[in-house]
């Protein structure tokens, strides 16, 4: 499948997704929304890919935001659209995808860009990312999801910072309160990620899968059951007989 605004390329168990708008420092349009989340449904239906990685094209900016242009001219009612389908086309999508997804952050991530890298599972940074919510600064408030994820990232406090001020980070910073999970020189980013990825991708997929599912409800009261539930459940499943066989005869599982 051809995409106007995207890259999409697939390296043995790996699916790379790049936000390719340099014009525009990769802002977030509806088109290139909708690109973003018919990749995630091609690769999340391939078999052969394990991890999907996120990134922008260049070396300045991730995703620099959502493109102001298209809805200054919005009200309420098409305002609560756009963001309930961002939110549904892809943000939630990725949450929520059975493979995980780890967002290569190069650059600026702001608004959108931000919301769109704290929706993946795991984030990496480069060293020139700068990483903020600046809605406030035009009279809004997130609307991807950001005054959501965020404090479950970082706790209340900070994230009310964050929003409140508007004010852009450093990668290092955003790695000091686990905004992100490491940061790296430009250009070593994504092979550093590629190497967390292959790691990731030996590993059983179906555990994996369950894990994601587990892990997303760790903040409600449905958290524990759902852990005990699919742990048992992986006890009937080849990924399960595979691993601890392989574990007893001293070798590596063949997932």
């Amino acid at each position: 499948m051809s995409y106007e605004n995207i890259l999409l390329k697939k390296e043995d168990k790996l699916s790379i997704i790049t936000i390719n708008r340099p014009e525009s420092l990769n802002a977030l349009n509806a088109k290139t929304i909708q690109d973003i989340s018919a990749a995630l449904d091609e690769v999340n239906s391939d078999p052969s890919c394990r991890v999907v990685i996120l990134t922008g094209s260049g070396e300045k900016s991730f995703v620099a935001g959502a493109d102001i242009k298209e809805f200054s001219e919005f009200g309420q009612e098409k305002a609560e659209e756009l963001a309930r389908n961002g939110q549904n086309t892809l943000f939630n999508k990725i949450e929520n995808m059975s493979k995980p997804v780890i967002a290569a952050v190069n650059g600026f991530a702001l608004g959108g860009g931000l919301e769109l890298a704290m929706a993946c599972h795991i984030r990496y940074a480069s060293e020139n990312a700068r990483l903020g919510l600046p809605e406030v600064t035009l009279g809004l408030i997130p609307g991807y999801g950001g005054t959501q994820r965020l404090p479950k990232l970082i706790g209340k406090g900070l994230a009310n910072e964050l929003i409140f001020s508007a004010k852009m980070i450093p990668a290092q910073k955003a790695k000091e309160i686990g905004l992100v999970n490491e940061v790296y020189p430009i250009d070593e980013l994504l092979t550093k990620t590629k190497e967390l990825a292959n790691t990731i991708a030996h590993n059983s997929p179906m555990a994996i899968s369950k894990a994601i599912h587990a892990v997303n409800l760790s903040d409600t009261d449905k958290g524990f059951d759902t852990e005990i539930k699919y742990f048992g459940e992986l006890f009937e499943l080849e990924d399960k007989k595979e691993g601890v066989s392989a574990f007893l005869e001293k070798r590596k599982p063949n997932f």
